[in-house]
């Protein structure tokens, strides 16, 4: 069910929502209360939030019980307490509209299993890479157009599909 020009939604009404399976696309929410994070958490199947634009580290904590997809790709940063919670989400998490992390967050999130969209970083440290280099699943960061070789090396150790079509250029190191 895609339900985008919804801007606002009622407790009850995520509870009804959230007992629907498959697609339940709510890209038009703007805001959302812990107590619809935690009923919109059981729902089964892909849940799309991506008009969201901050979250609560309870919200976070919620959501990170759910299942299967949760694309948040409407974040533009997060606090290291919402990347700790997300970093707990099993499945594919998109957080694509992150334009940095600390380097605290990076590592919460390292521990998140599944495939992980980071589209929108464009540089990362070397901590945060090496960070992210422990993530297990496929982890998307086409935002990058260069790595440094400590970077790069970091990276190299990662285990399982690591994607970087955003690169225009590598060392030969």
């Amino acid at each position: 069910i895609w339900l985008n020009g919804l801007t606002k939604l009622s407790d009850a009404q995520a509870d009804a929502l959230a007992k629907r399976e498959g697609i339940l696309s709510l890209n038009g929410l703007t805001s959302l209360s812990d107590a619809q994070a935690e009923a919109l958490a059981k729902h089964e199947g892909w849940l799309e939030l991506v008009g969201l634009t901050s979250l609560s580290d309870s919200a976070a904590e919620a959501l990170s019980t759910h299942e299967l997809r949760l694309n948040l790709n409407g974040l533009k940063d997060i606090s290291d307490s919402t990347a700790e919670a997300l970093g707990n989400y099993k499945g594919v998490l998109g957080l694509s509209g992150l334009t940095s992390l600390s380097d605290v967050a990076a590592e919460a999130l390292s521990k998140h299993e599944g495939n992980l969209f980071l589209m929108g970083l464009t540089s990362l440290s070397d901590a945060q890479a090496e960070a992210l280099s422990k993530h297990e699943g496929f982890l998307n960061l086409n935002g990058l157009t260069s790595l440094s070789d400590v970077q790069a090396a970091f990276l190299s150790k990662h285990d399982g599909g690591l994607i970087l079509n955003g690169l225009t250029s590598l060392s030969d190191s």
